[in-house]
């Protein structure tokens, strides 16, 4: 149910508004005057704020300006009986979503009030839009260091190229943006890059899932399906995980890149395919083809280039770069500025011991960001993220056992922000 905040010093003009407002079904809130009125945006949220222009303490244009840096998305109608014309506009030109004059027509009233909630879940729907794409911008990779230095390099030179990748690393190194990115920087970037976790598909379904079955080929194929090589004709396929792929799968593989044709399971007919190889790995190759777990002649024809993705812990002078990026987007889909973590907190942070590298950081980022307040300390490193600090683990189960529901959490978090915002 929507909310309005109606801020007016009459009690009577409140009083009847909030009458028609109520038998509307909206929810109403009241404030006297502009310094009340912040007061009650820095505890709640509200769809919609009616506000007075002439008012005792803080009038209705000074508030307006103080909205606008507290929740710019919210839209304000301004009222009054004495403005004139240029106040109206002026209201307008600062950021007032419409002004109506006093006493106001209940219709035209009731239709803005409309209008401003289509504008208000319209700015909200295109800032989740906007966060979805930027999930399938492929990101730059951050770092300054010798081994980040030396993969951009080597991306640069081998990208154009049709030559064959094999990506290796640890979890979470940033192996799948590398990737991308050789994708993005090829010839082929007009085309389509497809992924294929070769770790997340069973072994029998692995052959269906790369080149595609006909109809009735196995139980459970009630209509053809086009495999992923075929999806990735005219652009990149990257197989990630590919070290998890059974020898039965390797060997389609081995002969799709031999020959560049495929058949779906269950045809004769070849497909003719035209795509650039990537692959991925987290294990060591060489190991696994000497316990004859990988294909020795399936190795060689992916390694053409080998880019070794060095883990955090080897490039810990890249973390306050990390750091400040992922502040940045983290927090702008939240929708608050960035946070401000002092240099005893990047230090204290560049001693972790990163098991899960660049994805564990990301994720460590995050956490203080919620948790914390505007400035995030080196108490708040040793409270929310080193397991070995005593305090870590109560002070993480004291907050998490405060909420008995996935919803309590959510409002936690929400309140943070606001919180934040307004300090």
């Amino acid at each position: 149910m929507a909310r309005i905040l109606i801020v007016d010093d009459e009690p009577s003009i409140r009083k009847t508004l909030r009458e028609i407002l109520e038998f509307e079904k909206y929810t109403v809130d009241e404030a006297s005057d502009g310094l009340e009125c912040l007061v009650k945006l820095k505890k709640d949220n509200y769809d919609v704020i009616i506000m007075d222009i002439k008012m005792p303490k803080m009038d209705g244009m000074e508030a307006l300006e103080r909205i606008q840096l507290l929740v710019p998305d919210t839209p304000v109608v301004m009222i009054s009986g004495h403005a004139s014309i240029d106040t109206a506009v002026d209201a307008v030109k600062g950021g007032a979503f419409d002004f109506v004059s006093k006493p106001p027509d209940l219709n035209r009233l009731l239709i803005t009030i409309r209008n401003a909630m289509d504008k208000s879940n319209l700015v909200t729907e295109i800032k989740t839009v906007k966060r979805r794409v930027s999930k399938y911008k492929t990101q730059e990779i951050i770092g300054e260091s010798a081994g980040i230095s030396q993969i951009k390099t080597t991306i640069d030179r081998v990208a154009p190229t049709e030559a064959r990748v094999l990506i290796t690393g640890d979890n979470g190194t940033g192996k799948e943006l590398v990737a991308r990115w050789i994708h993005e920087k090829s010839g082929r970037s007009t085309g389509p890059i497809v992924e294929v976790n070769c770790a997340a598909i069973p072994s029998e379904l692995i052959e269906s899932e790369l080149f595609g079955h006909e109809k009735g080929s196995f139980t459970g194929a009630h209509k053809q399906k086009t495999g992923k090589f075929e999806q990735a004709n005219g652009g990149t396929i990257f197989l990630d995980e590919i070290g998890d792929m059974s020898l039965d799968a390797q060997a389609k593989v081995l002969r799709a890149l031999q020959e560049s044709r495929i058949s779906r399971v269950g045809g004769d007919k070849e497909i003719k395919v035209d795509v650039r190889v990537v692959a991925a790995t987290n294990k060591n190759l060489r190991a696994e083809i000497n316990r004859g777990r990988f294909r020795e002649d399936l190795y060689h024809r992916l390694a053409t280039i080998v880019i070794q993705v060095p883990p955090l812990n080897n490039r810990r002078d890249d973390i306050p770069l990390l750091i400040q990026h992922f502040n940045s987007i983290i927090c702008e889909e939240y929708g608050v500025p960035p946070k401000k973590f002092t240099p005893k907190a990047i230090s204290s942070l560049q001693e972790v011991n990163w098991t899960g590298n660049i994805r564990e950081l990301r994720n460590v980022v995050e956490r203080l960001i919620i948790l914390s307040q505007a400035q995030i300390t080196e108490e708040d490193v040793m409270s929310y993220v080193i397991p070995s600090n005593p305090e870590f683990s109560s002070r993480l189960k004291e907050i998490f056992d405060s909420f008995s529901s996935v919803e309590e959490l959510k409002s936690f978090i929400e309140q943070q922000f606001r919180s934040y915002k307004t300090s």
